[in-house]
């Protein structure tokens, strides 16, 4: 079984997370909500922890095909529902963009197994009801 403490420490809404390990995130609201801006919004962690579980599957797909990966940088962007209470993500896009010395279409393939095989935050995502999309670019 997972653990994970919280403990609030910023103002009303600011909190400090910690896992087994001891590495620490801080999350917040924002000010418009009574935050005070001290932390990652809890739903954009949500983006975050898409891109860690995605570009690490990538890395090691890419890896074992011995792909060499010079510089590795994702931009993911969502888009919430408008209007409701919870208001879950409806659309994610995710962009990898790749440099190396290796073979686009196995690149592109890294992507794809991720994407749709091996993240299970995406797969949580999209089983939530988020629409997934994504795109490789990869740079020589």
């Amino acid at each position: 079984m997972i653990r994970i403490e919280m403990n609030r420490v910023g103002g009303d809404y600011g909190f400090e997370a910690k896992d087994a390990n001891g590495h620490v995130i801080t999350t917040d609201t924002s000010p418009e909500s009574g935050g005070m801006n001290f932390g990652v919004r809890p739903m954009q962690m949500l983006l975050m922890a898409l891109g860690g579980c995605s570009g690490i599957d990538v890395a090691m797909i890419l890896k074992k095909q011995r792909q060499e990966l010079t510089a590795f940088r994702m931009e993911i962007s969502g888009e919430r529902e408008a209007g409701k209470e919870p208001s879950l993500w409806k659309k994610i896009h995710v962009v990898f963009e790749m440099q190396g010395p290796h073979d686009v279409a196995k690149a592109e393939r890294a992507c794809e197994l991720s994407m749709m095989k091996y993240c299970s935050v995406a797969e949580t995502l999209r089983r939530a009801g988020a629409e997934i999309t994504w795109e490789a670019r990869v740079i020589a």
